[in-house]
């Protein structure tokens, strides 16, 4: 038992469950002292199951299918340009769009969603690309450390092999780092599900988890949006433990 309080140890699987379990009973307990009495921060557990019974009534699983729609429409488009450009970027004449898109990441939400305003008439339009320019800045800048983390053994022997240019590139960059583009595309998947509710909230008659959240909090029924919280933080778990599994699954030479 005192191994858990000592630094670097390593425990077994039933310590690590036992630690876990404890950490979860400690903050139920937390919850449910610190929601006691008429006035408290947080809503009460009682609250919080009235706020899902209450979504679930309003059509809960329609909102988190239209989220994951925008989202994986978003994703794909993000993925193909940050993909296109990073691959390319090994070309010089393509190397400072792919480094400048990287950069546009310190760029604010307003200022991007004045000029894509400009642009784009169509809200749901409007809402994909956010999120496709939000995830591509983060996306590519991944991608070019990936990139740049490639051995240069690895290109020798590519060359040693007798191939050419284009065959190095697809051989070591592109069929040799699938597993890693996943791997990137999963940590940069929270970006996208972090930003739903600011994006839906641009078009509210589409609906989705953002827009249940906005208007729970204008009727300041903060058991619905606990309740939401945990929807988008169980969503958001699934699809990055789907993603790890299937990733392992496909790639199971991949330690990372």
């Amino acid at each position: 038992m005192k191994e858990i309080f000592k630094p670097f140890e390593k425990v077994g699987r039933n310590s690590q469950l036992l630690i876990v379990a404890s950490w979860v009973i400690a903050v139920l307990a937390f919850w449910f002292i610190s929601s006691m009495g008429e006035r408290h921060l947080f809503p009460s557990p009682k609250q919080v199951l009235t706020g899902f019974t209450e979504l679930y009534n309003e059509g809960l699983v329609v909102h988190i299918g239209s989220s994951l729609w925008l989202c994986l429409v978003a994703i794909i488009i993000a993925v193909t340009i940050s993909l296109i450009l990073t691959y390319l970027s090994t070309i010089p004449l393509v190397t400072p769009i792919a480094n400048a898109l990287s950069k546009l990441r310190y760029l604010p939400l307003t200022g991007i969603t004045f000029y894509l305003a400009i642009l784009i008439s169509d809200a749901r339009t409007m809402q994909v690309w956010v999120l496709v320019v939000f995830m591509s800045t983060y996306l590519t800048t991944s991608l070019l450390s990936m990139v740049s983390a490639i051995a240069q053994e690895e290109f020798d022997h590519a060359r040693s092999l007798q191939c050419n240019r284009w065959e190095v590139l697809w051989e070591v960059v592109v069929k040799g780092r699938i597993d890693y583009v996943i791997e990137v595309i999963r940590q940069n998947l929270a970006i996208v599900w972090m930003m739903l509710v600011t994006v839906e909230s641009i078009l509210v008659a589409a609906g989705g988890l953002g827009f249940l959240i906005k208007n729970s909090d204008k009727f300041m029924n903060h058991g619905r949006i606990i309740a939401l919280q945990i929807v988008i933080l169980v969503v958001g778990l699934s699809i990055d433990f789907i993603l790890n599994y299937l990733r392992k699954t496909f790639f199971r030479y991949s330690k990372i």
